[in-house]
């Protein structure tokens, strides 16, 4: 399954999981939700997964984070439930998806009345530090995303 398959999967989840409860909930609930949805949607979809911390080559911590969704084993998903996103939620998605090295990250904000304005795509580009995404074939923008 390709990246904007992958993503797509998610993004529909999302959308799933946001009409039927809305915004304003805990993030662990939608974080259960949402492996539900994936799952249904023949989705393979782990929650609360341990990342390991690395420093020159010696692991430092066995979880020294947790992700809360790593889809397909290529996608890493951050979900908040906040009025806005901020700067520091993007730089913390870019930074697991260069500690766990996965190219691609979904930002969700199911605190956004209208879940499309709290979808964000983080894309782990070795030639940028930005948090937007750069060109590539593989990694269009899925209908529905913001880039």
């Amino acid at each position: 399954m390709n990246l904007n398959s992958i993503s797509a999967n998610v993004i529909h989840a999302a959308i799933s999981v946001h009409r039927e409860l809305g915004p304003g909930l805990l993030e662990s609930v939608y974080q259960d939700c949402m492996l539900i949805e994936l799952r249904n949607l023949g989705t393979r979809v782990e929650g609360e997964v341990a990342l390991p911390v690395f420093y020159k080559g010696q692991k430092i911590r066995d979880d020294g984070f947790r992700l809360d969704l790593l889809v397909e084993d290529r996608v890493i998903v951050e979900l908040k439930s906040v009025e806005m996103i901020q700067p520091v939620h993007k730089k913390q998605l870019l930074t697991y998806l260069r500690l766990a090295n996965k190219e691609l990250g979904l930002l969700i904000n199911f605190g956004e009345p209208l879940l499309k304005k709290g979808i964000h795509r983080i894309i782990n580009s070795p030639k940028s530090d930005s948090v937007n995404p750069v060109g590539s074939s593989d990694l269009e923008p899925v209908e529905g995303e913001r880039v």
